[in-house]
């Protein structure tokens, strides 16, 4: 069962300022912040971003990719609006994805140091 999700970043001033406005669109707050790392949940820290302990700059890896379930396709709507303006680059607009699911309603988008998000939802409509 998974607890929480790290993933690295090179400048941790900047992936605050891109995902303290994207996290509070999909009901997360800032639960954790020290001088390496920077985290959201709703109680418990669930996601965060963390300088590489090692001293290496942090990279994306092959296929890095996690997705927010919202109850909502507007917080879905919001989480891309915000994402956008905040310095996320689009990687797919909010829609229906139906080779997944015909309720599958989902945006993409990379964050500034290259990590691929999404927000998704199964509501109907």
């Amino acid at each position: 069962m998974l607890h929480h999700v790290s993933l690295g970043t090179t400048n941790l001033k900047r992936a605050k300022a891109f995902y303290t406005p994207v996290m509070q669109e999909l009901g997360l707050r800032c639960t954790l912040e020290v001088d390496e790392a920077v985290g959201y949940g709703a109680g418990i820290t669930v996601f965060s971003l963390n300088m590489p302990a090692n001293g290496l700059p942090a990279t994306v890896g092959n296929g890095v990719h996690v997705a927010f379930e919202v109850e909502r396709r507007s917080t879905v709507d919001a989480f891309f609006e915000v994402a956008v303006a905040n310095g996320g680059k689009a990687e797919g607009t909010p829609g229906i994805r139906p080779e997944y699911d015909r309720h599958y309603y989902a945006a993409f988008v990379r964050d500034p140091d290259g990590n691929k998000i999404e927000a998704l939802t199964f509501a109907a409509a």
